[in-house]
């Protein structure tokens, strides 16, 4: 039954999104909003990656509301995996290779983490992005060393303050009559590093609130796993 059921709505799913696209003609839409902010960006924004003028800029809020769904889903993934390990043994050091590999790719991972959230205001990246990498590149050496543990409250501490400056820049464009998260400070010449205003700050707050969640999550999965 359940099987039939299920291939019922498959279905009616694909009769509804073959009915959409047989009425829709894709060919004389036209992208207005696409085209305003093409038009309009570099002038109101600086940033010379407009995805980031979008996320940041005119839908700012919107991803602050992302970054509170990833931190309940990083909370409450940390609450249903947090346990006691209790005298279970830590699993010993993995081999040379695993440790020497995981010795060379830190510096790499993290540097290439740093230049995505960095960059993220003139080439395809950002903070979610970038913040994924690091979060790989502090995962990664527990794999190799898993008795070695990982400080959560310095995590939480970063996570917080990241978390804190995206709200507090935000506020600051509020006193000059501006609406929240407007982009602040010099615009800068655009395509420099030194450019978009206040937005490569809050990518840097969005990279470290998206790694030191997901590398906290990743090493509780870790410490649950060795437990068991």
């Amino acid at each position: 039954m359940q099987r039939f059921t299920s291939a019922l709505f498959l279905l009616g799913l694909g009769v509804l999104i073959a009915a959409i696209f047989r009425n829709m003609d894709l060919a004389a839409s036209t992208p207005i909003v696409g085209d305003a902010i093409n038009a309009a960006a570099a002038q109101q924004v600086g940033a010379a990656n407009f995805v980031t003028s979008v996320v940041l800029g005119y839908r700012g809020f919107d991803t602050l509301m992302e970054l509170t769904i990833l931190f309940t889903a990083a909370t409450a993934g940390g609450l249903v995996l947090g346990k006691p390990r209790g005298d279970a043994r830590p699993d010993p050091e993995a081999g040379l290779v695993l440790r020497a590999g995981a010795d060379l790719f830190f510096p790499l991972l993290l540097v290439v983490g740093l230049y995505i959230i960095l960059h993220g205001h003139l080439t395809p990246g950002g903070g979610f992005q970038g913040g994924v990498i690091l979060a790989v590149a502090f995962f990664l050496p527990l794999l190799a060393r898993p008795g070695t543990p990982m400080s959560h409250r310095a995590v939480s501490l970063i996570e917080g303050l990241a978390g804190a400056s995206f709200i507090v820049i935000g506020l600051l464009a509020m006193p000059e009559g501006q609406a929240f998260l407007t982009p602040l400070l010099d615009k800068g010449q655009l395509g420099s590093l030194l450019s978009a205003g206040s937005l490569p700050l809050l990518y840097i707050a969005v990279g470290l609130k998206v790694g030191s969640e997901l590398a906290g999550l990743l090493a509780q999965l870790a410490a649950t796993e060795a437990s068991d």
